[in-house]
């Protein structure tokens, strides 16, 4: 049987890509290909700039436990017309400078509260990332800085047919224990059931410094996935 390795995603606050304009920054309802290599390259130090070729050749599969509740947040923005100021020191100087001259808009935000996930990855070096979840290098957070995990990710490589097979073995948060994913959504190639649907999301990155993404296409499966309550260590 291959290995997958397989953890937790669990925060207050949370939110996922989706098309981002100047206004409105909106969210999925689960965790995209690029927000969950993200996160693993942080727990192992890689930059921005960095070597992902090992994270991008793995295969992913997300369970939703929790999907959460919709929460909209507004930013008041402020922004400088290249006219009114030139070469300006830093934001601020600019801002200063400009005056009334200056721009300022409404945009939104938007998150989602409550969540809970699992993670199954199918590839190489699982051991590496597993240790790496387990003492991350930089802070670890579901898609903005203000989004921190509110539980362990208890990372664990485990044999399994399916993915889903491996996320029974999960080990959700003691509040969660006894929860019931009924959607699985998986990269292609991964083995099991036929999927339900296949939808497309643009969320494979191209260049990680442009913020540019290609689209995929992701495999939605109806799965019953209850993790067995495991014993305090």
């Amino acid at each position: 049987m291959p290995d997958f390795l397989v953890f937790t995603l669990s925060a207050a606050f949370a939110s996922f890509g989706d098309v981002a304009g100047h206004e409105r920054r909106g969210s999925w309802t689960w965790p995209g290909r690029s927000a969950i290599l993200g996160l693993m390259a942080a727990a192992q130090g890689i930059r921005r700039e960095g070597d992902f070729a090992a994270l991008d050749a793995l295969r992913l599969a997300v369970a939703v436990f929790e999907p959460g509740a919709p929460l909209r947040d507004y930013h008041t923005v402020q922004t400088v017309p290249s006219a009114a100021v030139r070469r300006p020191q830093s934001r601020p100087e600019a801002l200063r400078r400009a005056g009334k001259d200056a721009n300022t808009a409404i945009t939104h935000r938007d998150y989602r509260t409550g969540v809970l996930y699992g993670v199954a990855v199918a590839g190489e070096g699982l051991e590496a990332l597993a240790e790496a979840l387990m003492r991350p290098v930089f802070h670890l957070y579901l898609g903005r800085k203000a989004c921190p995990l509110n539980a362990p990710l208890a990372p664990r490589i485990v044999a399994a047919e399916t993915p889903e097979d491996a996320l029974r073995q999960l080990r959700l948060p003691p509040w969660a224990e006894g929860l019931t994913a009924r959607t699985l959504h998986a990269d292609a190639g991964l083995p099991g059931a036929a999927p339900d649907r296949v939808e497309t999301r643009h969320d494979a990155p191209l260049d990680r410094r442009l913020w540019h993404f290609a689209p995929r296409d992701v495999q939605q499966r109806a799965v019953e996935i209850t993790p067995e309550p495991h014993e305090a260590a």
